[in-house]
């Protein structure tokens, strides 16, 4: 089967002939005749299997007859980030430019006024974040009353990042006679508890099981020490032959500290997470996809929506902490009928995760070794120390184990100052990220160094609660020749000078 098959508009045969593509996806195949029918559509597909054209080339060619009123969109689209409505619009200029259709992206980080402008232009489809939608609805920027074609991409994305009562929301001002089109990678009960409330006698399409990764994609797993994983990953990207890749972190810190560990390293890296302002993270997505970077190093917000077929090699830094991110983060490489790998680095304390995301796969995650690796894996104790700050409470044996931690601190000093160049700024590195002991305060520290030095009786007087002031006390030097108190013989010294 081929796209001409569809009876697609010439102009937009067109543009998919010169984006590379002949062959329609088995996602594709099923739900574009549905969806120029104009039946509503719950479609569950991995990611990675051409979902967005799914729904973008029927849309084109319902809206290439008609014109769009100002601030009265014909086709809305919901996206849950910013970089996968981004990815969508860029579909939407490729597949439907020999047609005079306009569209607007409508996303966070971005000037508002802007946006305003091409609203009151006019646009056919506009393409939105659930936030920034609602924002300028409430504006009264926009109006919903013309949305003949409603689709609602990444829905479990949706409900992992809280957007589900925004949608719903969003879908209470559509009016009621339109086509829904829902899409999702995997269908808990939430989603189609949210389909049965928005779509009217669906066509229920799926090419592939519920959370299943792309066959196209090789993976392996391996073994390590939280202290050896950035070398191994180097180790790992030195043996293969990487077009591009991504490099996946848990915690946007790490995405910084990582890389600048691959720069020290002279391997072109960038990072991309979410607190990086907008502008600057388009930015990058753009150098990457032109090839200007090699190595992208992300959270999250990059696992779902960049469809980048060039991408080679996913690298799992961190081992994802849900099972379902896993699937979406090896989805990045694989498309489009290419063949990926991912690598997964696996440290004693992702025991439990890496089980969870077996579990959820049906099969376990051949296991690569490393140089090295090994003996690192077999001292999950060792590792645990290296990273993260043992926390000891008081007693005998915590006392009794404070030696053993200094010796452990010095032997560690001293073979940091045997390894080569490289190591030693790694062991810096994670060094840094140690938090450093609580230090008291100085006025604290200076009070206990003068309660020590005037002895134990006047550091009983001063734990008194009558007493304010220790200096009012008064001591042994108060007492007269007959052993008279000091405070006796002042009134008596009053009365003779008065």
């Amino acid at each position: 089967m081929s796209f001409d098959d569809f009876g697609l508009n010439e102009s937009i045969l067109k543009a998919v002939r010169e984006s590379g593509y002949e062959t329609p996806t088995p996602i594709q195949e099923q739900a574009i005749p549905v969806a120029l029918m104009g039946r509503d559509i719950l479609g569950c597909a991995q990611t990675g299997t051409g979902k967005t054209a799914s729904f973008t080339l029927p849309m084109i060619e319902a809206l290439s007859t008609g014109r769009s009123r100002a601030r009265m969109p014909r086709a809305l689209i919901l996206e849950p980030t910013r970089e996968l409505a981004a990815q969508v619009a860029d579909n939407f200029e490729k597949y439907g430019k020999y047609l005079k259709l306009t569209h607007a992206l409508l996303i966070g980080g971005e000037f508002m006024s802007e946006q305003m402008k091409t609203l009151e232009r006019g646009v056919d489809v506009l393409i939105a974040t659930p936030g920034r939608l609602i924002d300028m609805y409430e504006r009264g920027k926009i109006m919903m009353s013309d949305v003949k074609i409603f689709v609602i991409d990444e829905a479990d994305r949706m409900l992992d990042m809280g957007f589900i009562p925004d949608v719903e929301k969003i879908a209470g001002l559509l009016p009621p006679l339109r086509q829904t089109m829902l899409f999702s990678a995997t269908m808990p009960k939430e989603i189609k508890r949210l389909a049965d409330s928005f779509l009217m006698n669906p066509k229920s399409i799926s090419v592939a099981p519920p959370a299943s990764p792309a066959e196209t994609v090789e993976q392996k797993k391996v073994l390590c020490s939280s202290r050896d994983k950035r070398r191994i990953l180097r180790e790992i990207m030195a043996g293969e032959t990487i077009d591009n890749a991504i490099v996946f972190c848990n915690r946007k810190r790490d995405v910084d500290v990582l890389v600048k560990s691959l720069l020290t390293h002279d391997i072109n890296a960038a990072a991309l997470h979410g607190d990086m302002v907008q502008y600057k993270r388009m930015e990058t997505l753009d150098r990457f996809k032109k090839g200007e970077v090699d190595i992208l190093v992300a959270s999250d917000v990059a696992a779902r929506g960049l469809d980048i077929v060039t991408v080679s090699h996913v690298f799992n830094f961190d081992v994802p902490y849900h099972a379902d991110d896993y699937i979406h983060r090896i989805g990045r490489t694989g498309r489009a009928g290419r063949s990926g790998k991912s690598y997964t680095l696996v440290t004693p304390e992702d025991a439990k995760s890496i089980g969870a995301i077996e579990h959820l796969i049906r099969r376990e995650i051949p296991e690569l070794t490393v140089a090295g690796s090994e003996a690192a894996a077999d001292e999950p104790s060792e590792a645990a120390n290296d990273d993260r700050p043992r926390r000891r409470r008081g007693g005998r044996s915590a006392k009794a184990e404070a030696p053993a931690a200094g010796s452990r601190g010095r032997s560690r000093r001293s073979d940091a100052s045997n390894e080569t160049a490289e190591e030693t700024v790694e062991a810096a590195e994670t060094l840094s990220d140690k938090p450093e002991p609580r230090k008291r305060p100085a006025a604290s520290r200076a009070r206990t160094d003068n309660s020590r030095a005037r002895g134990g009786d006047d550091n009983r007087r001063r734990r008194n609660p009558r007493t304010e002031d220790a200096a009012d006390i008064p001591g042994p030097q108060s007492f007269g020749e007959d052993n008279t108190p000091a405070f006796l013989l002042r009134p008596l010294k009053k009365a003779a000078s008065a």
